[in-house]
């Protein structure tokens, strides 16, 4: 006999329920694991609140006090002072320069004019003798001349009667006789002198007596 196959169209046997359902957990663990977190949670902050690795109290600012104000001042002012005494001392010198630069100049102008007017003492020597010769057409020239050399500081020196000065007067001749004085007198010129802002330039040429 041939046997019949099994049907394989029947339905699967049912399942338990309670063998796919997981086990309900025992209320006693529950409330041990809650206690457990919070007693974690509970240590956390005093852990963040704990000073960082090598921190100490040196690290932080020292108070401000008055007498920390007060020395603080102290140096400012100091430097202050230090700074307006270099600026005064700086400034006295440029002055000092600037006067010394403008002394050199007026003594090179000086010595210019000087220069000049010792090369301009022939000519006026000149129109003097032709004026006393008689020559009245040089009268203008000579007085125009002598004009402008007196704008720059130019004066004459004809000391006759005055007490004899080696500074300012040449002795050429010489004659015994009283004078009031305690020294010799000039008696006569025999050249005109000149002289340039107070210094001579050429001393007169006289003749002394005394």
């Amino acid at each position: 006999m041939t046997a019949e196959p099994e049907d394989i169209t029947a339905e699967p046997p049912a399942s338990d329920p309670a063998a796919t359902e997981p086990p309900m957990p025992d209320p006693a663990d529950v409330t041990d694991a809650v206690a457990d977190a919070g007693a974690g949670h509970a240590s956390s902050p005093s852990d963040s609140a704990a000073p960082a690795e090598g921190a100490t109290e040196a690290d932080e600012p020292e108070p401000l006090t008055v007498e920390s104000l007060v020395e603080s001042l102290e140096l400012v002012a100091n430097e202050r002072d230090g700074y307006l005494d270099s600026l005064r001392r700086l400034q006295a010198e440029f002055e000092n320069y600037k006067k010394a630069v403008a002394k050199r100049e007026a003594d090179a102008r000086d010595r210019a004019n000087e220069g000049l007017v010792t090369e301009l003492l022939p000519v006026l020597d000149a129109c003097d003798g032709a004026v006393a010769n008689g020559a009245d057409d040089v009268v203008p020239v000579k007085t125009a001349l002598n004009d402008a050399l007196v704008k720059h500081g130019l004066s004459r020196l004809e000391p006759e009667g005055e007490t004899f000065d080696p500074e300012q007067h040449e002795a050429v001749m010489h004659e015994e006789g009283e004078t009031e004085g305690d020294g010799p007198v000039v008696a006569e010129v025999l050249r005109v002198g000149y002289q340039l802002k107070g210094r001579t330039v050429r001393a007169a040429m006289v003749r002394t007596r005394g």
